[in-house]
């Protein structure tokens, strides 16, 4: 049977819109925020993200101003980001530090223990959804291995930052750069958990139609 001209660019204009549709959606849910450290303009950039992360939430028990802190300590949002190479003679770009990689820059031996444990063999280091996931799971796992409460986003983050065994044999006393890095996250998670006291109920009313 053949397709008349008219009916075919019908369909060629439907198939357009589709697929631009798909790009634009794709995109606003993974670019980085405008305003990354506002929690309700960033969850109202990207409501999906809101989705994500109190899901993780309610799964592992991790609050959502910690873990949207992390992601912002680790990668910043940006989903390709990995450690900065490091040069040989100041100059030849050499090798990465680790295989840190995505929005919560788990390294690969962690992030496949992650996969094995919650049964997610199709998790991505560059998704959101499950890389607030996997900071969920870690941060529980932290909780059962060095007994740090869920709400200690400073202690929390020395574990994420320096590993369960080095916080366990108090490497981060040695380590300034931890230490600084931690009450980074802590100042930040703060900030986080005041924004979203005056969003977070409009964002639980809120809902997407597809």
């Amino acid at each position: 049977m053949k397709i008349s001209e008219k009916k075919w660019m019908s369909l060629m204009k439907k198939l357009n819109l589709i697929l631009f549709s798909l790009l634009f959606f794709v995109t606003a849910c993974s670019s980085v925020p405008k305003y990354p450290q506002n929690a309700c303009k960033i969850f109202g950039q990207n409501y999906l993200w809101y989705k994500s992360a109190k899901k993780s939430s309610e799964t592992y028990g991790a609050p959502i101003h910690i873990i949207l802190a992390f992601v912002n300590k680790e990668s910043g949002f940006n989903r390709w980001a990995k450690p900065q190479r490091k040069k040989l003679f100041k100059v030849i770009p050499y090798k990465r530090p680790s295989s840190s990689f995505g929005y919560s820059q788990a390294v690969k031996k962690t992030w496949e223990l992650y996969k094995e444990e919650t049964n997610s063999p199709l998790a991505l280091r560059a998704r959101f959804k499950d890389s607030v996931m996997f900071i969920g799971w870690y941060m529980h796992k932290t909780k059962k291995i060095n007994k740090i409460p869920l709400n200690d986003s400073y202690r929390q983050y020395l574990n994420y930052y320096l590993g369960w065994g080095n916080y366990a044999k108090k490497v981060y006393k040695t380590d300034k750069k931890a230490i600084i890095f931690a009450k980074n996250v802590q100042k930040q998670s703060n900030i986080y958990k005041r924004q979203l006291t005056e969003c977070q109920k409009n964002l639980n009313k809120k809902y997407i139609i597809f």
